[in-house]
């Protein structure tokens, strides 16, 4: 099995971001891999450089805070350390380019189930890092396979 001591998770606040979010978390307890969950923020249209934009100002702060949020529940599930980057750019650009600097040895990303039409013509985030990554992605989507795997581990504790 390859090592695995450093583990990002893409979050864009999503349903796919929490389960997401669920299986890095998991990984990283079992694993005792640091884990640091990624957000990229879309960059700000161009203004005057004088005046700060405040619906830009307020997507960002809005951004930073709910990033915290999660991982500080992460920090807590995992009970170790949890590092959060906020990015500007390109999400999956982004992404790609913190892997192919080393910050991780697995990469976890969720995705939307949408219909293959539209996907094959819209393509996507987790399509286009499973093909450009330069480490093995996991890509979680199903809330109810989440659900399922914490209905074990309680049942397990009753055994």
């Amino acid at each position: 099995m390859l090592p695995l001591e450093k583990i990002s998770v893409a979050i864009d606040f999503s349903e796919a971001s929490r389960v997401a979010l669920a299986h890095a978390v998991e990984l990283s307890r079992r694993l005792r891999a640091d884990l640091t969950l990624v957000h990229v923020h879309p960059p700000l249209p161009p203004g005057d450089p004088l005046l700060p934009s405040s619906k830009g100002s307020a997507s960002i702060a809005s951004a930073e805070e709910q990033l915290e949020a999660w991982r500080r529940e992460a920090e807590r599930e995992v009970e170790a350390p949890v590092r959060a980057k906020l990015l500007f750019g390109d999400a999956a650009g982004e992404v790609l380019r913190q892997a192919e600097l080393g910050a991780c040895d697995l990469l976890v990303v969720g995705t939307r189930a949408r219909p293959l039409v539209p996907r094959l013509l819209l393509g996507s985030v987790a399509e286009r890092l499973v093909r450009e990554s330069p480490c093995p992605v996991l890509v979680a989507h199903g809330r109810r396979a989440v659900e399922r795997a914490e209905e074990a581990d309680e049942a397990a504790q009753y055994r």
